[in-house]
This record gives C-alpha cells, sequence and structure tokens, in this order.
C-alpha cells in the first residue's frame, strides 16, 4: 500500500519509492498486504511479521522451509501470533557473484510462494535506487524500519481479538551464518545491530556444523530478542550449488520449487554454454549454505 491511516485516523504516505520493472514493464511499487493476517485469531498474543533479507538467486526449498519451522517454533514456544512472512530480495548494488537481477529474483521469490497462504515477496530492496536512477544498497536495519512503517504506521498495526489495534512485532528470519557473522568485531556497525537485534530481533535457524552458543556470547545484551530454531531434518540446499548444477546442465528439480525452475528456463538464467531446457536430467545432491544477509 502506498498511503493509510494511522491510528490517529489521519492519512499517513509512504515514504518515497523506485520504480520496479518486472518482465520488462515498469510498475509503481506497492507494499504487499494480501496475505497479512489482519485480525489475529488467538487472545493475548502479540502480531508477529518475519522478514527474510537474502540473494534468492535462485530462491530454494531451504529458504521457503526457515518460515516454516519459524512458524511452528512461534506456536509452540512464544507468545506471538505470525501473520506474514515476507522475502526481501536484495538490491542489485550488492553485487554478489551470480546475483540474477532483482526483477528475475523478485518473480522467482513471487512464483515460490504463489499457493502459500501466508509468504509474500516485497520488491522494497530492489526499487530502491539513488538520484542517478543507479540501484542503491538498502540495509537490514532500513529494511526492517520499512515494514515497521508500513504495518504498524500506515496500517496501524493488527486487530486484536478485541477489537483493539495492536503494534505488530517485525523480526528479521535468517541462518545461523548470521549470527555467527555479527559476533565478528567489526563487520557490522553497532548502531544497526541495536537496530536489528535490540529494537526488533531476529529468528535463527541453526545450522549443524556452526557453534551458535559462541556467536550469542558476544550478543548477549540481545540474548532476549534473539530466538535459535532447531533444524530437526538438516537441509543443507544453496542458491550457490543450484546456479552450480545450471551452469553443468544437471537438474535442479526437487531443489527448488517447480516454478521457479520453469522461470528459470523460461528467461535463460544462471545458464553457461548449455542449454537450460536441459536442466532436467537426474539430480544430484545439494550443499550446504543459504543465502546471506546483507551486512548492517
Amino acid at each position: 500500500m502506498t498511503a493509510g491511516t494511522s491510528d490517529s485516523g489521519t492519512q499517513t504516505p509512504s515514504p518515497p519509492m523506485g520504480q520496479p520493472i518486472l518482465d520488462g514493464a515498469q510498475s509503481p511499487y506497492t507494499f504487499p498486504t494480501e496475505k497479512l493476517k489482519r485480525q489475529l485469531v488467538q487472545p493475548g498474543k502479540t502480531p508477529l511479521v518475519l522478514v527474510a533479507c537474502g540473494s534468492f538467486s535462485p530462491i530454494t526449498y531451504l529458504h521457503l522451509r526457515m518460515f516454516e519451522m519459524a512458524s511452528d517454533f512461534v506456536r509452540f514456544n512464544t507468545d506471538f501470533e505470525v501473520c506474514a512472512g515476507y522475502l526481501s530480495p536484495v538490491s542489485d548494488a550488492y553485487k554478489k557473484v551470480g546475483l540474477a537481477p532483482g526483477s528475475h529474483r523478485v518473480n522467482m521469490c513471487g512464483r515460490a510462494v504463489e499457493q502459500s497462504p501466508w509468504l509474500m515477496v516485497d520488491p522494497f530492496e530492489t526499487v530502491n535506487s539513488d538520484e542517478n536512477g543507479e540501484p542503491q544498497y538498502v540495509p537490514t536495519a532500513k529494511v526492517l524500519r520499512h515494514f515497521d512503517h508500513e504495518i504498524n504506521t500506515v496500517l496501524g498495526g493488527i486487530e486484536g481479538t478485541d477489537g483493539q489495534m495492536k503494534k505488530a512485532r517485525i523480526a528479521l528470519l535468517a541462518g545461523a551464518d548470521l549470527v555467527m557473522s555479527m559476533g565478528e568485531p567489526g563487520l557490522w556497525a553497532p548502531k544497526d545491530l541495536a537496530t536489528i537485534l535490540g529494537s526488533y530481533g531476529a529468528f535463527i535457524i541453526e545450522r549443524s556444523g556452526t557453534d551458535i552458543d559462541e556467536a550469542l556470547a558476544s550478543l548477549r545484551q540481545y540474548e532476549d530478542n534473539i530466538w535459535v530454531i532447531s533444524q530437526v531434518i538438516q537441509n543443507d540446499i544453496s542458491s550457490t550449488k543450484v546456479r552450480l548444477f545450471l551452469k553443468k546442465d544437471l537438474s535442479v528439480r526437487y531443489l527448488i520449487p517447480d516454478p521457479v525452475v520453469d522461470y528459470i528456463n523460461e528467461h535463460g538464467l544462471f545458464e553457461s554454454n548449455s542449454a537450460m531446457s536441459r536442466s532436467r536430467t537426474p539430480d544430484v545432491g545439494p550443499e550446504p549454505s543459504n543465502s546471506k544477509p546483507i551486512k548492517g
């Protein structure tokens, strides 16, 4: 939404935005709300919106499973009620190796969550540009503030079971490598860590091979805002491995959603010298890691 009504009943405009390019056609930015639960079902709960920032180049089943694991964890272990989950693909200014154009990454994410009743993709990061129209890097802290503004200021929050509007808790969803990086001195700006973990919070999916306790030791002041979720069934599919498979003309079926495979084939993404249409040969196993959120 580009404008809405605040708690006081006044119209509150969204911040000015750039223009996303989707399949070559320009469209004005609109904050996606079509799957946002606008009213709580359970009394006494605090509304929660999960946000995953990443490359999603391409999106994999692990990215989607992270949301489902977090949703289960929230239901059984917290006083939150999940109202929506958002994928926020990074800006093209991130310039990561293997990063497909933002419009394609937004579209792939859109196809991946099309059948989900609660997951959406927000192109906010990919449409931000500077005065010259060049893609602009968007810090993670700014992304979370954007969601806070759109949901709690523009929309006025989420309605409770008593009819009163409640402020939604915005929280980052990420893999264990995020906490590992946050514990490294000088890698994240202190003020951004204070915003991300102090003002909002993070749900972290634990991964085998990572010493999560050691990472958390240096973030002790934020421990009440960090929730660690065990990954009972290990899933180590990565976007990096998927891109490697595609370049080698190997199948990626059942590593990423079928609609995403079809989209990659349609647009010839991640291909080398081989024909993308032949990526339907027998599958080979995956590799660790998920896409990393941007720093700061």
